[in-house]
């Protein structure tokens, strides 16, 4: 303790400030203390990493690996490239660890803050309830997380333009009512169109599809033309298409009530299961991964997946470049659309029924996801791999809440302190960078 300011003091700041001294501040510096010292430890592994990966890999030795040109580039073939590609990546990461200091421990530790709180409740429930991690417990999980995943994809488009959708859990609901109501086996009772044939399962999704993706196209027209902020055009879009879509719900025969009985077809395809190599799957998950796929194609090896990343992250040098801004943004929405309408014809058959009140704040788990897994309102900055790990994050602490018999209340409330935790270390970062 310094005696200097003690001396400065009252007798009874003195007290006080002794007091502090010797117990919570006591306290703080211990925990600063540790926290350095895990720094330090964390630094010593990634340089420990680095000097293993220098070791181990080959082409880390050979000092005339360079950045090669684009010129050079011309003259190797496929297989060429590939392997000058991994052998400069791989250089990068053994230079990068192999050159790794405290502070990059510490930015290390503040931007994946949030990662290391959900690992460490998922470490937690995992030990509370070890049948956590059974085969059907991940089955669940991997299930839920599916049509999630799918608007998040969506969403997460529109967030890299720096930009957001608070019609999407609408339209995943008037996706889901017009797939129900179009879907019901013939000889249920309450029918929504009792004159209406067996409809091959493509019509009412393409329907479904369409529909969403007309009204996303409007919202991206509104946004890009008019120049009206993505939070207000889309909020006006919410509530106007709540309208339009109960409007529709009361309109059926049986009126403004649940539409459930559905075709078996329809509920086959959508929650059955398939059997692939002696393993029973359940096809939504088939459905996800195959998007999954589709859109990580589109997003990085497609002239539209650069033109968005490319807008998102500046838009006025986007359109110097020659990037259409207003073509790229309606089609981005449009993207969207289609997911959503894909979102609610599965969405529809997964919980068995659909009404008005189907995909409320659906926009708001997607939204989290992506921000949670690195999609940035910065714009320009995200990726499907990050869109995932958002996803199976969320349905994890949902679930693992579920098993800790947690009370729905503090399932809002652990829910919304993560959303403001992951935006905050977002605008952060964007923060540092400016």
């Amino acid at each position: 303790m310094n005696k200097y300011i003690l001396d400065q003091k009252t007798p009874l700041q003195r007290f006080f400030y002794s007091l502090y001294y010797y117990s919570l501040g006591f306290l703080l510096r211990v925990l600063l203390w540790l926290f350095k010292q895990i720094a330090k430890g964390i630094t010593f592994l990634f340089r420990f990493h680095g000097k293993v990966l220098h070791f181990l890999a080959f082409w880390a030795k050979n000092k005339e690996v360079t950045e090669h040109s684009a010129k050079e580039d011309l003259i190797l073939n496929w297989h060429q490239r590939f392997i000058v590609k991994m052998k400069e990546r791989y250089q990068r990461s053994v230079d990068k660890y192999l050159n790794w200091t405290d502070k990059n421990t510490s930015t290390f530790l503040v931007n994946n803050a949030i990662y290391f709180v959900i690992i460490g409740f998922i470490l937690y429930v995992i030990i509370s309830k070890p049948n956590f991690l059974s085969t059907q417990v991940l089955m669940n999980i991997l299930t839920q997380s599916s049509v999630r995943l799918i608007l998040a994809f969506g969403v997460g488009g529109i967030i890299i333009l720096q930009g957001t959708d608070l019609s999407l859990g609408r339209s995943v609901g008037f996706a889901a009512i017009i797939s129900a109501s179009m879907l019901q086996a013939m000889d249920y009772t309450a029918r929504f169109y009792p004159n209406l044939g067996t409809l091959p399962l493509i019509v009412p999704l393409l329907i479904a599809m369409a529909v969403s993706a007309f009204f996303s196209a409007i919202n991206g027209f509104v946004v890009s033309v008019f120049k009206i902020h993505p939070f207000l055009a889309t909020l006006g879009a919410s509530v106007a298409l709540y309208g339009i879509l109960s409007m529709y719900f009361a309109s059926g025969a049986p009126g403004p009530q649940p539409i459930g009985g559905f075709d078996p077809r329809y509920t086959e395809f959508v929650v059955g299961r398939i059997t692939i190599f002696g393993f029973e799957f359940p096809k939504l998950i088939i459905y996800a991964v195959l998007i999954t796929l589709l859109m990580w194609t589109i997003w990085n090896k497609t002239a539209f997946g650069k033109n968005m990343y490319a807008v998102g992250g500046n838009p006025e040098a986007a359109k110097v470049s020659g990037v259409n801004l207003v073509k790229t943004t309606i089609l981005v929405y449009v993207l969207a659309g289609l997911l959503y309408g894909l979102g609610g014809f599965l969405e529809a058959a997964r919980i068995g029924s659909a009404s008005n009140g189907t995909g409320i704040n659906y926009e708001l788990d997607a939204i989290a996801a992506c921000v949670v897994g690195g999609i940035s309102f910065s714009g320009g900055i995200g990726k499907i791999s990050g869109a995932v790990t958002g996803v199976l994050m969320f349905t994890i602490i949902s679930y693992g809440m579920i098993f800790l018999n947690m009370d729905v209340f503090w399932q809002y409330i652990i829910k919304g302190v993560i959303i403001v935790a992951a935006v905050a270390l977002d605008a952060r970062k964007y923060i540092i960078k400016r």
